[in-house]
């Protein structure tokens, strides 16, 4: 394929061209000049593609050319690690198929399951979900999988990494024989390597340069900082830097939020976006952040997992992730299909053994750069007011103030400047325009904060119990991913993690909402459900709470103006996939 391939060239009906190029699309990524041909002719494919190369679009047009909008029955899955994955995955299917008549219907943990039951009985062509809940449903029986046609498993290592290898097995092998199935990863493991082996028949082998590295596009620079003067260096970036939209990572729930608040006190549109959030209040952050009704999100890793913004051209690393592979995560929400992007990360002195690390996870390197001085930053609000005049200029009242300025001037013989500069000075709500140099730096005595000392496990924390352990295979990973992600908890919540044989001790915070609880109900890891319960022999263990139910409840611009019993194991079954 060439660079001057189009979408008429791809095989697509002329209607679902005329889509894509309704939304803004003219010419197909790499990764879909590919993938859409060999989907549509009915084979398998197997992509090595990083997120924002065009992935989605890549098997979601192929399944809505093919699949049939007048049966109800549920026709494609596709499987998607996180719930935030699978909702982007599903809005964008719905994007495509307007006006087709396909239903589409996203399923996943941390949403009643009332409205999926309702949406599955209505009928949907296409489901999308996590694998977690999938299994609840198929386990319910109001998913029927029997006449699916097309199966996709989106990011599949990312899937196998958060435990869920046993999960997908399972799901498969309650899937029709003869069936279409893509899947899409980043990486090639050996374990995806047995899967597309086991599963796919004779697959077309896909990769693309965007797929063997998503940081190209992405100028990464690291800034020396103290924790005392973090807030400070990042408002002098926010003003500094020329962008559109910036995410700011925080490693803690409520850290989003005090550092939202401390931004919004300083005139910024911001907004947090954590695990405690409702999934309703989630979706409207990011549809502000996409609509520009806010330009900054301060986030969690966990929280900002599958967030696909295009005005995204900034991503600040305001706390440094203690793994090098969440840098990355982070990063990759900047400089998207094609598009150039800026990766800031904080660093504070005890922090700099880090860096050769983010590097090497990266694969590109790591500039200095200062903080920015007093000197840029008001050279940067000069370079605004004067854009500012020019703009009001311009304005409809324009020559009614101006009239009323002249008449001042001639009543109070005042200069014009002085009438300009007072009315400056009006507008800046007695907050000095310019900020003062920087005091000279004196020598701090040895004495460190101690705040970056490892907490004590026992402080507020509790251990529970869970149903999997060595047996099991499983990996503290695999506990940690899929706690988070059922449950909406975020890395900073766990504590030591022991696996026994039979079972696994995790900390946790010993104030955990009940709510937690019903979401977990579910969640298997290693294809075995947790069952997560207080574990009576330590001290966290005499907390009370209900039994677990079965299932869950129901410009370039400035950022912004400054101032039971288990189902069989899959691996048990013959599998039933189209060989020979």
């Amino acid at each position: 394929m060439t660079e001057e391939t189009s979408f008429d060239d791809l095989g697509l009906d002329d209607s679902l061209v005329a889509v894509v190029r309704g939304l803004g699309y003219e010419t197909p990524s790499p990764i879909q000049a590919q993938a859409i041909p060999a989907l549509l002719k009915g084979g398998d494919v197997v992509g090595l593609a990083q997120t924002g190369t065009g992935k989605t679009a890549a098997f979601a047009l192929p399944m809505v050319q093919r699949l049939d909008p007048g049966s109800p029955r549920t026709q494609a899955l596709v499987l998607a690690p996180t719930r935030e994955l699978a909702l982007q995955v599903s809005e964008a299917i719905q994007s495509y198929s307007s006006g087709t008549g396909l239903k589409v219907l996203p399923v996943y943990g941390g949403q009643s399951y009332g409205a999926q039951l309702q949406g599955l009985k209505r009928g949907a062509q296409v489901v999308v979900g996590t694998p977690g809940r999938v299994i609840d449903h198929l386990d319910r029986g109001s998913l029927d999988l029997s006449h699916l046609e097309m199966l996709v498993l989106d990011e599949a290592d990312e899937m196998l990494n958060m435990g869920f290898a046993e999960d997908v097995e399972r799901i498969l092998a309650d899937t029709p024989e003869y069936k279409q199935v893509a899947l899409f990863s980043a990486t090639m493991p050996p374990g995806i390597r047995r899967l597309a082996k086991r599963y796919l028949h004779d697959p077309q082998d896909i990769s693309t340069p965007e797929a063997k590295r998503s940081t190209t596009s992405v100028r990464q620079r690291w800034m020396p900082v103290s924790h005392h003067n973090k807030l400070d260096a990042l408002t002098r970036v926010l003003e500094v830097e020329q962008g559109d939209a910036m995410l700011i990572f925080v490693r803690t729930k409520s850290a989003t939020e005090e550092l939202a608040e401390k931004l919004r006190s300083r005139g910024y549109t911001v907004a947090a976006l954590n695990g405690d959030l409702a999934q309703a209040q989630r979706e409207r952050t990011v549809g502000q952040l996409k609509s520009g009704a806010i330009d900054i999100v301060v986030a969690t890793d966990v929280a900002a997992r599958g967030l696909d913004v295009d005005r995204i051209t900034h991503v600040v690393n305001y706390d440094i992730p203690h793994d090098p592979e969440a840098y990355v995560h982070r990063i990759g929400r900047t400089g998207r299909a094609g598009r150039s992007g800026d990766a800031i990360v904080f660093v504070t002195p005890r922090e700099r053994r880090m860096l050769e690390s983010l590097e090497r996870v990266s694969g590109r390197p790591v500039e200095q750069m200062p903080v920015p001085t007093p000197d840029e930053v008001n050279a940067r609000r000069a370079d605004r007011f004067a854009s500012s005049i020019t703009n009001a200029m311009g304005d409809p009242q324009f020559s009614v103030y101006r009239g009323l300025v002249e008449q001042y001037a001639q009543e109070h013989d005042v200069d014009m400047t002085d009438i300009a500069a007072a009315l400056a000075v009006m507008g800046q709500d007695d907050k000095e325009f310019f900020l003062r140099p920087d005091p000279p730096q004196e020598k701090r005595a040895p004495r460190e904060r101690s705040e970056r000392a490892p907490r004590p496990t026992s402080d507020g924390m509790a251990s529970y119990r869970l149903a999997v352990g060595k047996r099991h295979k499983i990996r503290p990973a695999m506990v940690v991913g899929a706690l988070a992600n059922e449950g909406g908890l975020k890395r900073s919540d766990f504590g030591k993690i022991t696996i026994g044989l039979e079972h696994t001790i995790v900390e946790l915070p010993a104030d955990l909402p009940d709510a937690v609880f019903d979401q977990l109900a579910g969640t298997r890891i290693s294809g075995r459900k947790i069952d997560i319960q207080p574990d009576a022999g330590r001290p966290g263990g005499e907390r009370k709470r209900p039994p677990s139910k079965p299932y869950a409840k129901g410009a370039s611009k400035p950022y912004s103006k400054p101032a039971g019993q288990d189902k069989p194991d899959a691996k048990d079954k013959k599998p039933r996939h189209k060989k020979g």
